[in-house]
């Protein structure tokens, strides 16, 4: 039997949609995808692409990025804190759009300063000109 190795975001993806108290059929209808496919997912027998999972999220009102890393599209370990930091951010109800938005950015920025970007696999040091002890006040 073929295993699609999806098994854990089903998995997820039906604890969330339970979380929510949302029918298998009221999330499809959300997210615009068949009952079957998503139920399919759940199961782990589909693997959905990272555009079903961005209308499932939304639906969901949870990160895309939490799926797309349980779904295998983003490198688990790689940008598992990115991710988590994002995440956080995204969840704190005391925050407003647009001081989320100000926080991912700056937190964007430093990651790009200190030799990481997001979806690249660049690594400190990897640009000549990062300089280790820059930060070290």
């Amino acid at each position: 039997m073929a295993s699609l190795n999806v098994g854990n975001l089903g998995d997820y993806l039906r604890e969330q949609r339970r979380n929510a108290k949302l029918s298998l059929r009221q999330l499809a209808d959300a997210a615009g995808v068949s009952n079957p496919y998503l139920s399919q997912i759940e199961r782990g027998l589909r693997k959905p692409s990272a555009e079903v999972l961005q209308q499932v999220a939304k639906a969901l009102r949870i990160s895309a990025e939490t799926l797309y890393v349980r779904a295998g599209i983003l490198d688990a370990e790689r940008d598992r804190d990115e991710v988590e930091t994002r995440a956080v951010i995204l969840a704190d109800p005391t925050l407003t759009e647009a001081q989320k938005q100000a926080l991912l950015q700056i937190y964007e920025s430093f990651r790009k300063e200190n030799g990481f970007e997001s979806g690249q696999e660049s690594r400190p040091g990897d640009e000549g000109d990062a300089d280790p002890q820059q930060t070290a006040s």
